[in-house]
Order: structure tokens, then C-alpha cells, then sequence
């Protein structure tokens, strides 16, 4: 069986959450009509407002055995740098994830998720931003990389 490039993957699994995705507000529709015809047609209303929501994976484990960045390190960070940036909100979430290294070594460590979210029309005053987090974040605790995920959000608060 030929292998699929990474971008042939990523469209089918794109594709894939979308059909089911679309499927899933039908479904809950049809609890709270008990005439299914009527839930199905029945338009879903959408709440909120264009919002990018923004995850930053930032690692712990440092290169060369140094000791890992630690919970008053990180909460110095966000408060330094994080926070100036984005001070209308954001949430920090404990992780432990996996990687591999620029020396092919898996790297298994703690981690956190940063989440921020902003209005969809400051989304390149924000991107700005949060590459400089990223920038300083590496430096500061000589780190390889800050994973970046991007998506399109409907918010209400």
C-alpha cells in the first residue's frame, strides 16, 4: 500500500472531523423535539462572536541534563511576558507531553497549555505577539520550541 504524504493525511482527518462535527448538532437537535423531521430541518443557531483561540505547548525538560523550568519559573514567565501582552485573560493548564529532539532523542516531560483568546480582527497584532512569547520563552529556558495551534472560534462570554 503506498504511504500517503502528511498532507493527504491531515486532509483526511480534517475532513473526517468535519462530517462529524457537522452531524452532532442534528443529533442533539433531536432531544429536544420528539418530532425528528422537525429537529432536522430546525436551523442551529450559532453563539458568540469570531474569536482565534491560540495554544501555546510549552515544554520543561532543558538541553544538556539542565534542571527542568519550574512552576515559580513558568508563573514568573506568564506574568513577565505573557501577561503585558494579553491582559484581558488567558488559561494555564498542566501537561506532559513528548517530543523529539533535534538529536532524535524522545524527550517525555512536563508541560503546560497556554490558552488565549482574542477578537478575530486583531489576529496579526496578536500573532505579533505571541511570537515574541515564543522568542523569549526559547531563549529564556533554552528550549528547541513552543508548539503553536491556531484556531477559529465562535465566543461568547
Amino acid at each position: 500500500m503506498p504511504k500517503s504524504s502528511p498532507r493527504v493525511r491531515l486532509a483526511a482527518v480534517a475532513l473526517t472531523a468535519a462530517l462529524f462535527g457537522a452531524s452532532a448538532p442534528v443529533a442533539y437537535a433531536a432531544f429536544d423535539d420528539p418530532d425528528p423531521k422537525a429537529a432536522a430541518s430546525a436551523p442551529v443557531r450559532a453563539v458568540g462572536k469570531p474569536y482565534v483561540k491560540t495554544e501555546l505547548l510549552f515544554g520543561t525538560a532543558k538541553p544538556n541534563g539542565g534542571s527542568p523550568v519550574t512552576d515559580k519559573e513558568f508563573r514568573a514567565f506568564v506574568d513577565e511576558v505573557v501577561t503585558p501582552r494579553f491582559p484581558a485573560g488567558l488559561t494555564v493548564e498542566n501537561a506532559y507531553g513528548q517530543y523529539r529532539d533535534a538529536h532524535g532523542k524522545i524527550e517525555h516531560e512536563r508541560s503546560y497549555k497556554l490558552t488565549l483568546l482574542y477578537p478575530k480582527g486583531e489576529a496579526r497584532t496578536a500573532g505579533a505577539k505571541i511570537e515574541q512569547i515564543r522568542a523569549t520563552y526559547n531563549k529564556r529556558f533554552a528550549q528547541e520550541s513552543v508548539a503553536r495551534v491556531d484556531d477559529n472560534e465562535l465566543v461568547d462570554f
